[in-house]
């Protein structure tokens, strides 16, 4: 079992910078690939960006490439989105995954899902 818990979300103007931390107990982290999703009022849940278990492989949403950097750290256990020059359309409710098959961060047919954290960004 893992438990994520997100944090980091909030107001920023456009062109503004965030960082989300999605943190994860119970279970080995090391193991588990990780991912983020976005949803915007109105719309499907989206991939945004996943990583493998240690960390030499990441993917990204076109729609984010060369604005949005993942990363983590597997002795803090924790995984990171770090978001630059945002967009008012970037806004969503922003959702940590993990799985332990790569393939299922990018699709979205993972184990675990945190509860989200809302980034807003104003125009």
């Amino acid at each position: 079992q893992v438990q994520l818990v997100e944090s980091g979300g909030g107001w920023v103007q456009a062109g503004g910078s965030l960082r989300l931390s999605c943190a994860a107990s119970g279970s080995t982290f090391s193991n588990y690939n990780m991912g983020w999703f976005r949803q915007a009022p109105g719309k499907e849940r989206e991939f945004v960006a996943a990583i493998n278990r240690n960390g030499d492989m990441r993917h990204y949403a076109d729609s984010v490439l060369g604005r949005f950097t993942i990363s983590r750290d597997n002795v803090k256990n924790t995984v990171y989105l770090q978001m630059i020059s945002l967009k008012p359309e970037d806004t969503a409710v922003y959702y940590c995954a993990a799985d332990l098959t790569y393939p299922a961060i990018r699709v979205g047919k993972v184990d675990y899902w945190g509860k989200g954290t809302l980034v807003t960004v104003s125009s």
